[in-house]
C-alpha cells in the first residue's frame, strides 16, 4: 500500500503530468470564455437589435419635435401680432 501511495505522491507520475498540463489550459479557456460572453454581451448592448430600434426612434421623435418647435414658432409669432393689433400697439413701437 506504501508504494502505490509513494507512487502516487512522485512529482514525475502520469497524474500529476496530466495535472500540469490541464491546469494551465482550463485557466486560459475559461478566461477566454468569459472575455467572449462579456464582449457579445458589450456588442449586443451597443449594436444589438434592440440598441438600434431605440436609436431610430429617437432620431424620428428628435425631427418631429425640431418641426413642431418651428411650426409653434410661427404660431407664437402670428399670435403676438395679432395681440398687439387688438392692443392697439404697433410691434415697432417698443423700440423708440
Amino acid at each position: 500500500m506504501s508504494e502505490i501511495l509513494d507512487e502516487y505522491g512522485k512529482e514525475d507520475g502520469i497524474f500529476h503530468k496530466i495535472i500540469k498540463f490541464v491546469r494551465p489550459t482550463l485557466r486560459y479557456v475559461i478566461a477566454t470564455i468569459c472575455v467572449a460572453m462579456f464582449a457579445f454581451y458589450v456588442g449586443n448592448m451597443m449594436f444589438g437589435k434592440r440598441s438600434l430600434d431605440v436609436m431610430l426612434s429617437l432620431q424620428s421623435k428628435k425631427e418631429r419635435l425640431s418641426e413642431d418647435v418651428e411650426i409653434l414658432k410661427k404660431l407664437n409669432a402670428r399670435l403676438q401680432k395679432d395681440y398687439f393689433e387688438l392692443q392697439g400697439l404697433e410691434p415697432d413701437s417698443n423700440k423708440k
